[in-house]
């Protein structure tokens, strides 16, 4: 069935919605930089050829680096809601979002990638409301942990990173085959002392180098992928044949999970965005959908929960130093998240980089150059407060951006309308 005739106008959403199979739900949570994406894309190429997905992605940041990298397939349809998150800020666009992609692309399965940042109890909570628990069910939360991040005592400290886990009924263990022997088995123990216990624990990796796929491994063995969607294929894995009280016990637990109730931070910017909508008088014009022009591009700033956010949307014209501009980026902050797609000398390459690894890939998207930056804010003081932004100096970060342009094919272009 084409897009087309999926998305063929039948009357009201609402109550088209209401009259539509239940759709399986698939919340893949994970902290900043643990591979979501990557993890999303492999489940895309392995999925069943008969099936239309809907992935909504949610991005911190402004410009939408995730949502252009599923571009280019007719089988998967994409909706994008960058600037914010989902659980707070973005709360009330979600459930109309939800609605109108449900609506116009009738997916047989639908994909949420919630910000690294976003905590999973409040979309939780938006997914099992009444307007949406007729349409959708929501399989077992899968959270993405780097093994590495456990180093890391300000991340596994994080309220949010343990949250994420302590919702999660499987956790995938991402980024194996860049975690040692002694980090791998470190994330296994860590796991499993946590309450609830988790239903199954995987790990995903490339065997040998970035141009080989990733391989799933399950208790030391290799699965599937697609089974990771599937708790009828986990359980036939780890305990053979699944009987039909098997399957009635997955499906209440997915009921039970644990309550956990939203952290302070994202409360308060939940209660900011209902004010500002309640208190906006006009329309107001969202710069994502702004077209970045010769000369102009769309630069975005942001802050909230504890990180700040900057981003640029440049026109397809202008061509990158692919060289010069992966030195460039490659030398920003260890801690900072950057994620990328270029118009480059060596034509359109995707730049990912998280904890200060980078990956750089062939990219199918064709409509801009696209670049995001998001640090954590500066803490001070017994209270944690924040009190600089990492990113103030973002003249000069656009200036060393702009010196990455390859000779002839530059137009010179201000900052923030100068």
């Amino acid at each position: 069935m084409s897009l087309a005739s999926r998305g063929a106008d039948t009357g009201d959403a609402s109550t088209d919605l209401a009259r539509h199979t239940r759709i399986p739900v698939h919340l893949i949570t994970g902290f900043l930089g643990t591979g979501k994406s990557s993890f999303i894309q492999a489940l895309v190429a392995a999925k069943p050829a008969d099936e239309h997905w809907a992935i909504l992605v949610n991005e911190f940041g402004q410009v939408g680096i995730d949502q252009a990298l599923f571009a280019g397939r007719e089988d998967v349809s994409v909706k994008g809601l960058p600037g914010g998150c989902l659980c707070c800020q973005l709360a009330f666009v979600l459930q109309a979002g939800l609605v109108s992609l449900i609506h116009q692309t009738r997916p047989d399965r639908l994909i949420i990638e919630p910000s690294g940042l976003g905590h999973p109890a409040g979309l939780i909570d938006v997914l099992r409301s009444e307007g949406l628990a007729s349409a959708l069910e929501l399989e077992e939360v899968i959270t993405l942990l780097d093994p590495r991040a456990l180093d890391d005592t300000r991340t596994r400290e994080h309220g949010t990173f343990q949250d994420q886990l302590t919702l999660a009924g499987g956790v995938v263990l991402s980024k194996r085959d860049l975690a040692t022997d002694e980090q791998l088995a470190a994330a296994h123990e860590f796991l499993e002392g946590m309450w609830p216990r988790k239903r199954w624990v995987g790990e995903l990796g490339r065997a040998d180098g970035e141009s080989q796929p990733a391989q799933a491994r399950m208790d030391g063995q290799e699965v599937a992928l697609i089974d990771w969607l599937l708790p009828a294929g986990r359980e036939s894995h780890r305990q053979g044949d699944l009987h039909a009280s098997d399957a009635h016990h997955v499906s209440e637990d997915r009921e039970n999970q644990p309550e956990i109730s939203m952290p302070a931070a994202h409360r308060a910017a939940r209660d900011r965005a209902r004010l500002a909508q309640e208190t906006s008088t006009s329309e107001k014009t969202s710069a994502s959908g702004v077209m970045p022009l010769p000369g102009a591009p769309v630069i975005e700033q942001a802050e909230g929960l504890e990180h700040a956010s900057l981003g640029w949307r440049i026109v397809a014209g202008e061509v990158f130093d692919l060289d010069q501009l992966t030195r460039w980026l490659d030398g920003l902050p260890r801690d900072w998240r950057v994620k990328g797609i270029f118009h480059t000398t060596e034509g359109w390459r995707s730049y990912n980089r998280a904890k200060g690894r980078a990956e750089l890939a062939p990219s199918s998207w064709r409509e801009d150059s696209r670049l995001e930056l998001i640090a954590p804010l500066e803490e001070q003081g017994q209270e944690g407060m924040a009190t600089a932004l990492p990113l103030a100096d973002s003249r000069q970060l656009n200036a060393a951006l702009l010196a990455c342009r390859s000779e002839g094919t530059a137009r010179p272009f201000n900052f923030f309308g100068e």
